[in-house]
Parts: C-alpha cells; structure tokens; sequence
C-alpha cells in the first residue's frame, strides 16, 4: 500500500481547511453562508509556506492581549494562520515591516521570522491562532528577545 508522505497529508489538511468551504461540498444556502477567510502560499511578509517533517500536529489556541499589551518579541518554527475575533492588532518585525490586523481579517504569520504583535486599539484583541506543527518536533512559539529593533 502506498501512502502519501506526511508532510503532503499535513499540506492537503491545511489546504482543505482555507479553501472555500462550496469547494469541499458545503454548498451556501439560505440557511448556510460560506466566507473564505484566507487562501495563500506565502506568510504576509511575502515568504512561503513550508510545512515541517514528521506526524502531523495542529494546534490552535485563542490569544487575548488587553489595551497596550504585546506578545513579547518571539518566532514560530511552524506554519501558523491567525483570525482576528476581536480589537486591532499591529504585528512588527525587526526590519521594520508592520502589519496591522482588524477585527474579521486573517494573516498567514511569518515562519521563523521574530516579531512582536501589539495591541493598539482601546479594546482587548482575541485572536485565533492555528499551528500546522509535528508532534515531538518544535515548539510553537520561541522567544527572541535579542530581536528587538535597534533605535538611534
């Protein structure tokens, strides 16, 4: 019997998961509407998307910020794609580059690039975040510290 590698099963499920949901059969109906969140091969600082080796692990975890709260500087070695529920989110790296999230939009985060996510609005951010990782492998987030961008 011929299976697929891991990684490709790992690609089919995160793919099936942000497509469309009338490509998977789900047909929108009076009583049914279907909204695509996020489709794309490359996180939004433009890099791609490349899934780790290993049996496949997602994970998702609800992050809540308060008003003037950030994440710290940190890295994630694994595919990760996030939903703002709630709140305004600006996202840094150590370049320079931001990216500011509302309420309602999707991202694809960057890949072992550190940055750090600031809540700039008034009120607290929620924010769904889902990891395509691989059991035993990596954690999901690292902290990097030693990122912060240097200011004259």
């Amino acid at each position: 019997m011929n299976l697929l590698p891991r990684s490709r099963i790992v690609l089919i499920c995160v793919v099936a998961a942000v497509l469309p949901f009338a490509a998977q059969g789900i047909e929108p109906s009076q009583t049914v509407r279907v909204t695509p969140l996020l489709k794309t091969t490359t996180s939004w600082n433009g890099a791609p998307i490349k899934y780790p080796e290993g049996q496949a692990e997602i994970s998702s975890l609800l992050v809540e910020i308060a008003p003037g709260g950030e994440t710290h500087w940190h890295e994630h070695p694994v595919p990760s794609f996030g939903y703002l529920l709630e709140g305004t989110l600006e996202v840094s790296l150590a370049d320079g580059k931001k990216k500011v999230l509302k309420a309602g939009e999707a991202l694809a985060e960057v890949i072992a690039t550190a940055h750090n996510g600031r809540n700039i609005g008034k009120t607290p951010i929620k924010l769904v975040v889902f990891y395509a990782g691989a059991v035993d492998k990596q954690p999901l987030s690292v902290p990097r510290p030693d990122a912060r961008p240097k200011t004259n």
